[in-house]
Parts: C-alpha cells; sequence; structure tokens
C-alpha cells in the first residue's frame, strides 16, 4: 500500500521525466514525422510553449570529422545524436528540462522551479538503519515497476523501416537506465550477423565518460525521487578506498554471496530474484541485433574471484591520490591510450602510479568492475547491479574533487579529434532532453548536490554522527519508558525496606550490607595453575572491460 501512495504522491510532485524513448515519441507519426515536441499537460501546447517553458526547435548538431577510431559514418543510429529518430525536439528556457519542458532542472524544485537546493550524498555507511531500508526499497520499487513514461527501442532505425515499423518494448523503470548503459555502450552493428564494429563507445574510453555518467547517475536519482515521492533521496556512495573485500555485499545492503552458489546472490536479499537484461554482448553481436530487453537469468556476482593478472586489488588511497595531482583532463588522442590523463587513469586504462596508458593492469574505475567477477564485468551489462549505482557515485565524487582542486576552464574539455561522440559540443547518446558534454564539465554543486566527504571538518564530523543522532531520537521514548520504570522499581525496593526496619527492627549496619551483596557481582573462581608455556601464551576485468 505505501508502494502505491507514495507513486501517487510522486506524481503530485514531480511530472514525467522523459528519457529515451518517451512513449508519445515511440509512435508510428513522430518517427515518421522525425519530431518529438510532446505537450506540457499543464498549457496542452508543444514544450509548454504557451507559458514559456519551452519551444520547439531544429536540432543542431555539430559537424564530426571522420577518422579512424570511426571509419563507417552513416551506418549507426547513434551517429549525431538524435538525428537519425528526431530533427525537432524541445528545447527549454530557464530553470525548466525534460523532453517536454515539464521538469526542473538539476538542483530546481517548485511549480515554477524557482527553488534551488543542494542535496548532499552520503557514504553508504554513515546512512541510518532506516535510509539504508528505504534505499534498498526504492531500488527494488524501480525494479519491480513498469515505466509509465517511456519504451526502450529493440531494433534499429533501419530494422524499423524509418519509422514505419516501430520496434520498442515495455521495461522497468530500473531497467530503462540498464538498457541506457547498454545501448550507448554496444558495439556497433554493420548490417548482417557477425558484422560489427567493436572500438567504439559513445560513453567510454573517451573524455565524456565522466560527463555522461554524471549526467546518467542525475536522472536515475530523479527518477527514483519521482517515482518514491522522496524528494530528499540522493544517491549513496561506496568508498571503495584500501578496501579488502565488497563491503557492500549484505543482505541489508546489495546482498551477500549465496550459501550454495558463489556466483549469485544470497536469497537474504531482496536482488537475489531480480533478473538481467541486455548482457550478453557477444550472443548479439554473432546475430547482429539489438538487445530485446527481455530477462537473461540472475544477477551474478562473485568478487574478489577474479582474473588477477588483470587486476591485483582493489585501488589504494595512494592510488587515488596520485589520480587526482594529474592536472591535465585528457591527453594525445584522449583515448585509451592517454598518458598522465585524469580521466583515463581515473576510468583505469592508465596506470595509477605513473600515469602511463594503455597499461596492462586495470585500475581504479575499472578494477571495480573486473573485481566484482559478475555481472559488472561486462561493460554493456553492468548497470544491472545496483553496486554500479554506488560505485559511479564515488567516481563522480572523485570527478568533483578534481574539478575543485585544479579548476579547469571549460576549454580543457576538446572540441574536437576525441572518439565518435566525445567531442565538448556532441549531444549524448541516448539522453533526451539533450545534453552536451561540456555542459556537465562543470562542478556538482552548480547541478544542485554536494558529496559528504567534500564538506569541511565541522560538516563532516556532523554528517558522520548523523545516523546516530536519529537512532537516538528515535529510540528516547524506550529510554524514557526504561528510566521511568527503574525509577518505580528504586522507589518500591527502598520503601520495601524502610517497612522491613520498621516492623522487624532491622539495624543499619544490616541494611547496609543486605544493600552491598545485593548488588555486588558474582564471585569469580580464581586462575589455578596458570602457566607461561609458549602454547598458552598463542592462545592469547576476467572481463569484456
Amino acid at each position: 500500500m505505501w508502494q502505491l501512495t507514495a507513486i501517487y504522491c510522486a506524481l503530485c510532485f514531480f511530472p514525467p521525466s522523459y528519457q529515451q524513448f518517451p512513449r508519445l515519441c515511440a509512435t508510428r507519426d513522430a518517427l515518421r514525422a522525425k519530431e518529438c515536441c510532446p505537450p506540457w499537460e499543464g498549457d496542452g501546447s508543444p514544450c509548454g510553449a504557451s507559458s514559456g517553458r519551452g519551444f520547439c526547435t531544429d536540432v543542431e548538431v555539430p559537424g564530426q570529422p571522420d577518422g579512424l577510431q570511426y571509419p563507417f559514418s552513416g551506418l549507426d543510429d547513434r551517429e549525431k545524436w538524435p538525428l537519425v529518430f528526431y530533427n525537432r525536439t524541445c528545447q527549454c528556457a530557464g530553470n525548466f528540462m525534460g523532453f517536454n519542458c515539464a521538469d526542473c532542472a538539476f538542483g530546481y524544485f517548485g511549480v515554477n522551479c524557482n527553488e534551488k537546493r543542494e542535496s548532499i550524498r552520503r557514504n553508504i555507511f554513515h546512512l541510518s538503519r532506516a535510509e539504508r531500508m528505504r534505499l534498498v526499497s526504492y531500488l527494488n520499487l524501480a525494479k519491480q515497476t513498469t515505466s509509465s513514461d517511456y519504451v526502450v527501442a529493440t531494433g534499429t532505425y533501419r530494422e524499423m523501416e524509418n519509422g514505419s515499423n516501430p520496434m520498442f518494448a515495455d521495461v522497468s523503470s530500473y531497467d530503462v537506465f540498464v538498457w541506457m548503459h547498454y545501448y550507448v555502450s554496444r558495439n556497433a552493428l554493420l548490417g548482417g550477423p557477425g558484422n560489427v564494429w567493436t572500438d567504439v563507445d559513445f560513453a567510454h574510453w573517451g573524455p565524456a565518460f565522466l560527463p555522461w555518467h554524471r549526467v546518467y547517475l542525475l536522472h536515475w536519482e530523479h527518477e527514483i525521487r519521482k517515482l518514491s515521492g522522496d524528494a530528499s533521496f540522493s544517491i549513496p556512495y561506496w568508498d571503495w578506498r584500501d578496501a579488502q573485500g565488497c563491503d557492500v555485499c549484505t543482505d541489508e545492503l546489495m546482498g551477500a554471496r549465496s550459501p550454495q552458489e558463489p556466483g549469485l546472490l544470497s536469497p537474504g536479499s531482496v536482488f537475489s530474484s531480480w533478473r538481467a537484461l541486455c548482457s550478453r554482448a557477444e550472443d548479439y553481436n554473432d546475430r547482429g541485433v539489438l538487445c530485446d530487453a527481455g530477462g537473461e537469468g540472475p544477477l551474478r556476482r562473485n568478487p574478489g574471484n577474479h582474473n588477477r593478472h588483470l587486476v591485483e586489488r582493489l585501488p589504494t588511497s595512494a592510488e587515488v591520490e596520485f589520480t587526482l595531482s594529474l592536472s591535465d583532463y585528457d591527453t594525445g588522442a584522449v583515448d585509451r591510450g592517454a598518458n598522465m590523463s585524469f580521466r583515463n587513469t581515473l576510468e583505469g586504462f592508465g596506470d595509477p602510479r605513473t600515469g602511463i596508458g594503455n597499461s596492462s593492469h586495470r585500475g581504479m574505475h575499472a578494477a571495480l568492475h573486473v573485481f566484482m567477477n559478475g555481472s559488472m564485468s561486462s561493460v554493456q551489462g553492468s548497470a544491472n547491479d545496483p553496486i554500479f549505482l554506488l560505485h559511479h557515485a564515488f567516481v563522480d565524487s572523485l570527478y568533483e574533487q578534481w574539478l575543485r582542486r585544479h579548476r579547469p576552464s571549460p576549454a580543457q574539455y576538446p572540441d574536437s579529434d576525441a572518439p565518435i561522440g566525445h567531442n565538448g559540443e556532441y549531444h549524448m547518446v541516448p539522453f533526451l532532453p539533450l545534453h552536451t558534454n561540456r555542459d556537465f564539465f562543470i562542478s556538482s554543486k552548480a547541478l544542485g548536490y554536494e558529496y559528504s566527504h567534500l564538506l569541511d571538518a565541522n560538516q563532516r564530523l556532523a554528517e558522520s554522527m548523523r545516523p546516530y543522532l536519529e537512532a537516538l531520537q528515535g529510540a528516547w521514548p524506550w529510554l524514557l519508558l526504561a528510566g521511568l520504570c527503574g525509577g518505580i522499581a528504586a522507589v518500591t525496593t527502598a520503601a520495601a525496606v524502610l517497612t522491613a526496619k520498621r516492623r522487624y527492627g532491622v539495624s543499619t549496619w544490616l541494611s547496609a550490607n543486605m544493600w552491598k551483596y545485593f548488588f555486588a557481582p558474582p564471585e569469580r573462581q580464581p586462575l589455578i595453575g596458570s602457566d607461561d608455556t609458549e602454547e598458552s601464551k598463542g592462545r592469547n576485468y576476467q572481463t569484456t572491460m
């Protein structure tokens, strides 16, 4: 019942947040017209134009120079996004955002989107027990609730006969985001089974890696707020520096290991019943098809039992600090071979001790994916595991720390010659509303959120004490009751002693000794036969990354 109430309340405060593909734009008419400018319900006009929220306009996409990294211009739906599907979309004004300008820009709230608020993303181990329970409940709610706002594509535009035969599927709100991560990183289909181009990724292996995942988390966070009705929800992060294992792999949090099958999750976790989708890249490539968004078996995870030649251990604090010390956001060809590149080293293809690219080992972000040794170790299917969100929230916090430390100018983000999809003015695949990569080469504070470990010392102390104070606040009625009962018991006992003294003439000395022995701890047997012998002293990324 609370879930239904949450959904209805959410719709009162959060209008639909459209991603790719909104239902109203997944029709034959919309695809053939190549226009996606749905009306805003507030005034019935496209993009809320009558209320000044936005307007329908032609999409302008900057030129993408051809190069060795992408030699098949015109054969992939993601090129010059979103022109293959739509050449007219909504452009929102002011603090409005969304596919039909119904939403508020990140960090803004209220009917008129003029209330600016800053949320805090916290260390998951600093959440109260109630907050942890809410996190798991919200995740499961999103997984079990079919998205009412949007659908996912199961065929290419060519297979859709240029829009005449729409091919879309219903999925859950959570799985929309699983699909988005698959779609942006999938191989390029060049026509026919097995005819694919694998050396391409619109959100990895280049400078867009960090901005793209920042937008992804912001939209996912917004979706959970809308679905749950909890406007205060923020994604927590898992600080994995120096971790010896998967600290969050407990049934209270992201799911422990199954005692029967190490590669699966414990039946005590709600996530053990989840089904993955879009996780079989090799199968899709062999058949030359897109993921059909169907269930593909349970989540898999076997942390620590990975390829040790690829990843020795989880990243250390020293490696994180070295990565943050690199002053150049990206260098050279701005790909996996970039040397002394902050982005490439944080992504995991630069050595976190030397900064040299094309490392034979995976570090930082990629090391965590490999370490998990399951659904997380496949680039295209990694978002199936909810640990993905905690992991990328921490990666995003390191990106934020670097931005604050080095204060780069916008010019540090490359305008040209980056891999396909990664130039500064390129629209991020597959987001609608449209976002450019450079739009998110800015501080999180400009986007309405902060990280608890980046607060000043006093604020950090208050944050670390917050769950304990909340627990104490929740327990104070019981403590008061216990104190009251104790007081009554003490008064009753004292009255009984005084009554006995008057009736039987018990001496003051006897009363004192009675109290002494009444409250004395039980007597212990002294240690016998202790010796000092030595014996007695002894008692005291295997991955597609």
